[in-house]
């Protein structure tokens, strides 16, 4: 017989000495790839965000855009690689991102914005400085974040200078621990001797903010003059001294006034402590006997570096800090790990990696029970050495061990089990004939029989998988771990089902030669043939009968279909996943005071901690908390104003706690609404996302001829979102006008005083911005601190008090006289210019919301509101135009753009859709080929939409939605459908014989392979059942479980009863 490929690999190795040294070679390679591969929770997504952030000092919002943003943008866009350009343009700072494809080298991306904005420096104009580049990627968010704060009794004795210290020592010491990347302190305040200014004081000596600041300059002066020449030899000359501390500063002569010395405590206080930093955090956590207590915090973020293990590098971490604790960290300091990325890593690694092993188990113990104990050891020892090298591939392409690369092997085990239950249950079958061939022989013989076949039938999941690399944005990366390694898995099924399954079949063969020629071939069908045919006779009984099913499979499914129609099956990108942390983002109105801010967290604080699954809780007041992937792509790093406040919840571990995190945060959300908070305070409830993070779930970005109109059609648009009841959390990009108080010099007087305007603008900047004059060194192992020259808090107000602080004059030529502040300058209330939003080059305002209640996807979210802008009344407003994807061409009137998840939603499915085309195409070319025949393919594809009818009822069922891994199983069942259709058509081609009619051929060929074809796909639906409880991947599994049971039963019908009804082609009969 023609032994092909498959029997021809057989021959060589099935009595080769190189074959068990094949199989321990492939095991040895598998595990060092399992211990060095980086573990992570999630795939690392690379989306380089570049800032470019400008200080456009006393440029209004409006005035900016023209003169920085504009050139900016220019520069910006021509930079190869940037999908997107945004910016955000206030009074006095501009901002411009540069978003870069996905997938670009950080380092690229950085390297290419300098270079561009340092061959463009001529374009920033007069009196802007150079702008600050700072890049952000996936490698800054923090592994491991530490929250330092002192134990309830000890609260009163530490000060945020004392925890700040604290953790910058601590800091210094945890990095030396190996790939430790970037690190911050998001928190505390560190120490500064600072001299406060009293203005009536400085009035009554005369003496202006201009001399004292130059005195305790030129006193904290240290230099290098030059040389000198000393008994032969060179000496280096050091002129000058730094200030040590509180005396030597208060002490220092400014001069004298009536004779009497005039000294810098005369005029203000000295005093040393932290910073006068606007910012606070607080650590709520509950006590021994489960009392909440709150004392201040300071949090520690340690980031890794690129490609370095995230489950080493916090296990380092955590070990170095059990050594510091008895020697830097004092006892009365609780050290709490508010988030350790490695241990959750490891953490779903483990669990996935035992889900691997119970399905591995589950597939054998299927196997024994169906066929026999020996195939079950062939099973037992092909699966692990399948995943094993798979393993090393996916070390060999890059991929790291993910919740994703792991999924994508156990949904693959499957699969990749097929090839080896097809040829080991044929060998069986072959054996069991006893026709007097060698057991050597049948056994080559039963490989070759349905080796064609099997490659073609593994190339066609491998041709259903391998599109699905090419989906492009944001997903592209997150999904691409699961065409690539299921399809490494399927080639390297082949290979171990025809090279080690034979082997190791003839090795664990009984002792007994091949028994003499048997007759008849009744056992080739067994119990389950018998079932078959009793099921299958009636439908391929007459054309007639034949039709009648074929119709009845075919209104079946397009009756699944409606069940997007009712929304009983809602389509959303991702379902939310099980994470340990939940964020409070907090914005009052423009304006607001750190204490405002700081109430209001509280407030929120006291709600969160009646939640029984909080552990503990971190308000972030005026300040950043440390991000994570989503704050990234927020850019949340950048909220470090008064009026800006998070509150981190920290959940209890997954397997202490009956909800989820996201049923958390829904209830959560839920008692926030009782919150008194000021007017205009933004509160959103925000969970990491399950997948690419977006700016908002729902996002509405408003285009249109003039600003007035923008913001017209964004206020009504608010409106319109807040009538829908499952959209929540509304905000808009515009907020409010920043209050400001403009000093504005008064020219007629500054003539007749003889003042220079920069001694008044020196003056003004001195007392509200405050200067740094230097540092006083301490010596080794303390850090040296900050002198400033800075009014208080309490003193920050404009009043007669600080209009008195003296400015210097030149009434009469040659004296040296000083007239007040507030003489010179008048003092008026102004509002500022809201925040201005560009994308692309374009003006645009946005409406944010999340979802939550009936329906969570944006699609639905944007039907409703499609629905309602029809029927809102718009007045006097032209009503805008709905886009769904792309900017508009048109912008002389108002018109909405979805952005946000649907964008992604839009992208992802989008590129699937195609992707299945391409599966779909590349699938009928092989079929093709084995074949030889153009019609006889769209028979074996036939059963492809059956899968619909079980997908679709299997999420009913269970309530889920149908997400982009429910469509990865709908292509993934596409090949292994086709798969099982190849085996039995081609069995149907070559089981005819002499006399026999087509019915009782194709009942034959179906009795025979119902077998082998129902194991198949139980073993993948025992793959796809130990991932059904996992959030994300549900979809995946529902497709699976699912889509098989109904797909499998239907197909092995539906083919004998499309023969039927297609009797008399020459293709059909070609076999008898």
């Amino acid at each position: 017989m023609n032994l092909g490929l498959s029997g021809r690999l057989t021959r060589a190795t099935i009595a080769s000495p190189l074959t068990p040294l094949f199989l321990l070679a492939a095991l040895a390679v598998g595990l060092i790839a399992i211990v060095v591969i980086p573990r992570e929770e999630e795939p690392q997504i690379s989306v380089p965000m570049v800032d470019i952030r400008v200080n456009a000092d006393g440029l209004r919002g409006p005035d900016a855009v023209e003169l920085v943003t504009k050139p900016l943008e220019s520069v910006v866009k021509g930079i190869d690689g940037v999908e997107h350009v945004y910016s955000q343009t206030e009074d006095d700072r501009v901002m411009v991102t540069a978003r870069f494809l996905v997938g670009t080298k950080f380092e690229d991306a950085i390297l290419r914005v300098h270079e561009k904005i340092r061959a463009n420096l001529d374009r920033v104009p007069v009196g802007i400085p150079e702008p600050l580049i700072v890049g952000r990627g996936i490698n800054d968010v923090a592994v491991t974040v530490l929250t330092l704060s002192p134990k309830p009794e000890a609260a009163e004795r530490w000060t945020d200078k004392d925890l700040f210290e604290l953790a910058d020592k601590l800091r210094s010491e945890l990095m030396k621990v190996d790939s430790i990347g970037l690190t911050y302190i998001s928190g505390g305040s560190p120490q500064q001797i600072r001299v406060e200014p009293d203005p009536e004081k400085l009035s009554l000596f005369g003496i202006t903010l201009q001399q004292l600041v130059g005195k305790i300059k030129d006193a904290n002066r240290s230099f290098l003059a030059g040389q000198v020449r000393d008994a032969g030899g060179v000496r280096g000359v050091a002129a000058g001294q730094t200030l040590t501390g509180i005396p030597d500063i208060g002490l220092l002569l400014i001069s004298t006034r009536d004779g009497r010395p005039v000294y810098v405590k005369d005029v203000a206080s000295v005093i040393i402590g932290p910073n006068a930093t606007e910012h606070r955090v607080w650590n709520d956590a509950r006590d021994g006997n489960g009392q909440w207590t709150r004392a201040p915090a300071v949090s520690l973020a340690l980031a890794k570096r690129a490609g370095a293990n995230a489950v080493v590098v916090s296990a380092d971490i955590a070990q170095r800090l059990g050594g510091l604790k008895s020697r830097l960290i004092p006892d009365d300091i609780e050290v709490t790990v508010t988030r350790d990325y490695g241990e959750t890593a490891n953490e779903k690694a483990n669990e996935l990696l035992f889900h691997l092993g119970l399905a591995t188990i589950s597939i054998v113990v299927l196997i024994a029970v169906a066929i026999g104990w020996r195939e079950a050891v062939v099973t037992f020892v092909v699966i692990p050495t399948t995943i094993l090298l798979t393993m090393f591939a996916a070390n060999l392409m890059g991929y790291t061990i993910n919740r994703v690369s792991l999924f994508a092997l156990i949904f693959s085990i499957g699969i990749l089990v097929d090839d080896a239950i097809v040829v080991v249950e044929n060998i069986a079958r072959h054996w069991a004939m006893r026709d007097g061939r060698p057991r050597l022989q049948a056994t080559i013989e039963a490989v070759a029989e349905v080796g064609n076949p099997t490659i073609v039938a593994t190339l066609t999941v491998v041709a259903a998988l391998l599109p699905m690399l090419f989906v492009s944005g944001l997903m592209g990366p997150y999904m691409a771990p699961i065409p690539a390694n299921a399809s490494a898995a399927m080639l390297f099924s082949f290979f171990v089902a025809v090279v080690v399954a034979p082997w190791l079949m003839l090795r664990l063969a009984p002792k007994q030669a091949a028994a003499a020629p048997h007759g008849g071939h009744d056992h080739e069908e067994g119990m389950l043939g018998g079932l078959y045919r009793r099921i299958a006779s009636p439908i391929v009984g007459s054309k007639r009968s034949a039709w009648i099913f074929l119709i009845g499979v075919g209104v079946a499914t397009i009756l699944s279909m409606t069940l997007f129609a009712t929304k009983s099956v809602t389509v959303k990108l991702l379902p939310f996943d099980n994470k340990s942390e939940i964020a409070v983002v907090v914005d009052l109105p423009e304006g607001a005071s750190l204490e405002a801010t700081e109430r209001t967290l509280f407030d929120a604080a006291e709600i969160a901690r009646q939640l029984p699954e909080a552990m503990s809780l971190q308000a972030y007041a005026g300040t950043a908390a440390p991000f994570n992937f989503n704050g990234l792509v927020r850019h949340y790093y950048l909220r470090q104003r008064p009026e800006l406040g998070e509150l981190q919840v920290n959940l209890a571990a997954r397997g202490e706690r009956k909800r989820a995190s996201h049923d958390i945060a829904l209830d959560l959300r839920q008692r926030l609404k009782a919150l008194d908070a000021p007017a205009g305070t933004s509160i959103k409830v925000v969970e990491v996302p399950p997948g690419p993070p977006v700016l908002a779930t729902l996002l509405a970005e408003i285009y249109g001829p003039d600003a007035s109109t923008r913001r017209a059609v964004t206020a009504e648009l608010k409106k319109v979102f807040a009538e829908v009841p499952f959209i929540v959390d509304i905000d808009d990009s515009i907020g409010e006008k920043r209050p400001r108080l403009r000093l504005s010099i008064d020219q007629d007087r500054l003539e007749f005083f003889g003042v220079e305007q920069r001694d008044v603008y020196d003056t003004i900047q001195a007392l509200f911005g405050g200067v740094s004059i230097g540092y006083s060194h301490r010596g080794e192992d303390r850090n040296p601190i900050e002198i400033a020259v800075r009014l208080p808090k309490r003193g920050l107000t404009w009043d007669e008090a600080l209009a008195s602080t003296p400015v210097p004059a030149n009434t009469l030529p040659g004296s040296k006289t000083v007239v007040e502040l507030g003489q010179v300058v008048k003092a008026t209330v102004e509002e500022g210019s809201p925040t201005i939003f560009r994308r692309d080059g374009r003006f645009a305002d946005m409406v944010m919301a999340e979802l939550a209640g009936r329906f969570e996807a944006p699609l639905y979210g944007m039907m409703e509101v499609g629905g309602r802008i029809e029927a809102h009344d718009w007045g006097k407003l032209p009503k805008p135009a709905i886009s769904l994807h792309g900017q508009p061409a048109d912008e002389s009137r108002p018109t909405l753009l979805w952005d946000g998840e649907w964008e992604i939603t839009y992208v992802t499915f989008r590129d699937m859709g195609a992707a299945f085309g391409a599966a779909i195409l590349g699938i009928y070319v092989l079929v093709v080929a084995q074949f030889g025949s153009f019609r006889l393919p769209l028979v074996i594809l036939t059963p492809i939409p059956l899968t619909l009818i079980g997908i679709l009822i299997g999420h009913w069922l269970l309530g889920a939605p149908f997400t982009a891994t429910s469509m990865i199983g709908f292509i993934a069942l596409a090949g292994i459908i086709v798969r099982n259709s190849i085996l039995l058509v081609d069995f149907i081609r070559h089981s005819g014989a002499e006399g026999m009619s087509l019915r009782d051929v194709v009942l034959k060929a179906g009795a025979v392979r119902f077998k082998p074809i129902l194991l198949t796909a139980l073993a993948a639906m025992i793959g796809a059942g130990t991932i059904l409880l996992d959030p994300i991947f549900q979809g995946l599994a529902i497709s699976l479980l699912f889509g098989l049971a109904s797909s499998t039963l239907l197909t092995v019908l539906v083919i004998p009863a499309i023969y039927i009804v297609l009797r008399g082609g020459s293709e059909i009969r070609s076999a008898t």
